[in-house]
């Protein structure tokens, strides 16, 4: 499952935090890395940095926007050093460990990381369905960028393939007690079909008088917070697009189009 999981690196102004970054996720069998808005790549710093990793650095995808890094990601985790005016569901990078367990072994996992002066946007966060937060000395709660990512890494193959994967004896104990599977009829919607479904769902709300745009308060984050916390599958999001569709017909009226 390893190979469904890449780590998005947002905005990174130091090219050798890319490098190490590369390293990091190596040493821990990933191998997808995304780069979205790099101030400096290539460069000779990050080649340096990745030490043994440059297979991993050179294939690193350059993205323009956060969109283009998430195509396709059904399980979006945002690293947060701190919560936000709005809770969020939010674990420490163990409780991910078992939440990650329980995932059926399609979904497709996006870390982000944010830049190393102020992290995430809130509206980069608003896009997660979990937030991950590291629990760090509270007089110094200061962690680089690429160690977050050598930490993520190192949760996520304890997650997804186990501390002791490669001994022959836990290959013999995975086989005779195999894990129980999440079944489910259809495959969860992508990070970008619920997105979609989100700004249509403000459309909506807005059209219909109840969000005043000039004074939306806080209700489009709880919505987002809602409906990323639920992870509806495809089909519930069309069922979703198409209630919207409906009551925009009827909005407009018996003569609209």
């Amino acid at each position: 499952m390893l190979d469904k999981v890449r780590m998005v690196m947002v905005e990174t102004t130091h090219p050798g935090n890319i490098g190490a970054a590369a390293r990091a996720m190596k040493t821990m069998g990933l191998s997808d890395l995304r780069l979205v808005a790099p101030k400096i790549h290539p460069s000779a710093e990050a080649t340096a940095r990745a030490s043994g990793a440059g297979d991993v650095l050179a294939a690193a995808r350059v993205c323009e926007t956060l969109d283009e890094a998430l195509e396709g990601a059904t399980l979006v985790i945002g690293t947060s050093a701190r919560q936000r005016r709005i809770p969020w569901p939010c674990l420490t990078p163990r409780q991910l460990t078992a939440q990650l367990a329980r995932e059926p072994e399609d979904t497709r996992i996006a870390v982000l990381f944010g830049r190393e002066d102020r992290g995430l946007t809130n509206d980069e966060l608003h896009r997660c369905n979990l937030h991950v937060s590291v629990p760090t000395n509270p007089d110094y709660g200061v962690l680089n960028v690429a160690s977050a990512i050598q930490l993520m890494a190192y949760e996520l193959r304890l997650a997804l393939v186990g501390e002791d994967a490669d001994l022959p004896e836990a290959r013999s104990r995975r086989e005779q007690m195999p894990l129980p599977e999440m079944f489910w009829d259809e495959p969860a919607a992508s990070n970008q079909a619920v997105q979609q479904f989100l700004d249509h769902l403000q459309r909506v709300m807005e059209d219909s008088g109840f969000l005043d745009p000039e004074q939306p308060g806080q209700v489009m984050t709880r919505m987002r917070r809602l409906f990323l916390r639920a992870r509806p599958d495809k089909m519930e999001i069309s069922i979703l697009r198409g209630t919207l569709v409906a009551l925009e017909k009827r909005l407009r009226g018996p003569d609209s189009r």
